[in-house]
């Protein structure tokens, strides 16, 4: 793994370099918001399968300025949660509990808004150009964001696994890089992992309850 200084300035690099790219991703996060505050529900496989395209979007960038153990990472992840999403019901994403909302509302808006890296840049330009899509921890927060919004989609593995690489890019970014804004990253992830454990817990109970009445 590279020094932390080489990672910081790989990480401003893609920031600055994919201004096009997060510009992109967050007419995305508009339309999709706007289409969810307007009762659009998609299945939790169709939610689950997208989640994935703002991560793979991150590990070809980190490929592209030449942060292989990010690329291969996100890759991973993406290729993980995209096989995974296929064990998914098509039955429709339903809205998280008033707390995982939320942490979720707050996840999203704070990677749209991810100021870290673009600290030359005017306030204003976070409204449109904050990396999110382009480097791990906006882009972790983001998908984390969404999939609390969908009380996990009810799929304590998939969301498992998203939150423990969640945790370890919020926990990397604070402990060794300096970010100290990746704070709210380990914040949103463990949440996400909560959520999953109390899911998990429910299914077992659950289980055993029809094996009494068996």
């Amino acid at each position: 793994m590279p020094e932390p200084q080489t990672i910081l300035e790989q990480l401003a690099t893609a920031s600055r370099g994919a201004l096009g790219l997060a510009m992109a991703w967050h007419v995305v996060i508009v339309l999709t918001v706007a289409a969810l505050v307007l009762g659009w529900r998609p299945s939790q496989r169709a939610a689950a399968v997208a989640l994935c395209a703002p991560i793979g979007s991150s590990a070809v960038v980190a490929f592209a300025v030449g942060n292989g153990f990010n690329g291969l990472v996100l890759g991973a992840l993406a290729v993980a949660l995209f096989l995974l999403a296929f064990r998914l019901p098509v039955e429709r994403a339903e809205r998280g509990s008033s707390v995982a909302t939320t942490v979720g509302c707050g996840m999203i808006a704070f990677a749209t808004f991810y100021p870290h890296f673009l600290s030359d840049r005017t306030p204003v330009a976070y409204l449109y150009a904050a990396p999110t899509g382009v480097i791990p921890c906006p882009t972790l927060s983001l998908v984390i964001g969404f999939a609390l919004l969908g009380g996990g989609l009810r799929a304590p593995v998939w969301s498992s696994v998203l939150a423990a690489v969640g945790l370890f890019y919020g926990l990397f970014g604070v402990a060794r890089l300096g970010v100290q804004l990746d704070v709210a990253l380990i914040a949103g992830a463990a949440t996400l992992l909560a959520l999953s454990v109390a899911a998990w817990g429910s299914r077992d109970r659950h289980a055993r309850g029809l094996a009494r009445n068996l």
